[in-house]
């Protein structure tokens, strides 16, 4: 049985629309359940036009934190006091922590995908990148990775309503690391094979291979993945994905989906609410049985 309820239980809250589909907050309280801490995550349906008022009852309930999730991710900092330096450069916001008043935006996405390859004893510093997609995700992984000493990007994405994201990226990259990235379209499909054969990892962090375009992968060739190329897959729902399986077809070694991301941006965000390390080997046996 989790933590019984009481008077000194401290609030943290997951504002998206839609999302009760979310395992964050099944992960977040067996976390404090495990650490004996008396706090309670839940889930609020918020889209853009509930947000403002949101963000008053956050303040006036005085709330420790919330997650922040779509549609709200960029549509918050105006409402928000300050920001960590990587999220100013991302300028999109997933957590946010009420110390005594002040509310500070985080974005643990991309600490999430670096802390994932490192734990598995993969370093991506000093190498060259190859990341298809410039949402929210592929900006937090493209920011954060630039930010840890990743030499070289090549940031791809199709001539839609996120090349200028992907545009911005490029020279805020550019700009504010020491990192050089350069943006490619990905129509042009023999650039795309040429940037994959010459890095270090590729990273999928566009929502193909989620469903409902589970049966899709960006790259359909395994020619193209070298053995000692790194494939990374940001869906984690199917486990496998499409690329996964290109990638394996390959010989790749050291192929990843997005569960790790995903339990290690908790992890970063249940530190900035606790102080404590999220207890991640529980959670993963806890949520996938790993």
């Amino acid at each position: 049985m989790l933590n019984e309820l009481d008077g000194h239980t401290i609030l943290i809250g997951l504002m998206a629309y839609p999302i009760r589909h979310s395992m964050s907050p099944t992960m977040h309280n067996h976390a404090f359940h495990k650490l004996g801490l008396n706090y309670a995550y839940l889930a609020f349906e918020i889209d853009n036009e509930k947000l403002p008022g949101a963000i008053d009852a956050f303040r006036t309930l005085d709330m420790r934190g919330s997650n922040i999730s779509m549609p709200n991710k960029q549509k918050v900092i105006p409402y928000l006091d300050k920001l960590d330096p990587a999220t100013e450069m991302i300028g999109a916001v997933n957590t946010v922590v009420n110390d005594n008043g002040v509310l500070t935006g985080y974005t643990t996405d991309g600490i999430g995908f670096m802390k994932s390859l490192d734990v598995d004893g993969i370093n991506i510093r000093g190498q060259k990148m190859v990341l298809a997609g410039a949402g929210g995700a592929a900006t937090a992984i493209a920011v954060q990775a630039a930010l840890d000493g990743v030499k070289e990007m090549s940031i791809f994405n199709r001539d839609d309503e996120f090349w200028e994201s992907a545009k911005h990226n490029v020279e805020i990259i550019n700009e504010k690391t020491d990192c050089h990235a350069t943006l490619h379209r990905l129509e042009d499909q023999e650039d795309f094979k040429s940037e994959i054969d010459s890095a270090f990892i590729y990273c999928d962090a566009t929502s193909v291979g989620m469903n409902p375009l589970q049966d899709q992968t960006l790259v359909t060739d395994p020619s193209w993945f070298r053995k000692d190329l790194v494939v990374y897959d940001t869906v984690y729902a199917p486990r496998t994905t499409k690329l996964m399986e290109v990638a394996e077809e390959a010989g790749v070694e050291h192929v990843y989906n997005g569960l790790g991301m995903m339990i290690y941006q908790g992890a970063a965000a249940f530190k900035l609410w606790t102080g404590e390390d999220m207890p991640v080997d529980y959670i993963s046996e806890v949520i996938f049985g790993e």
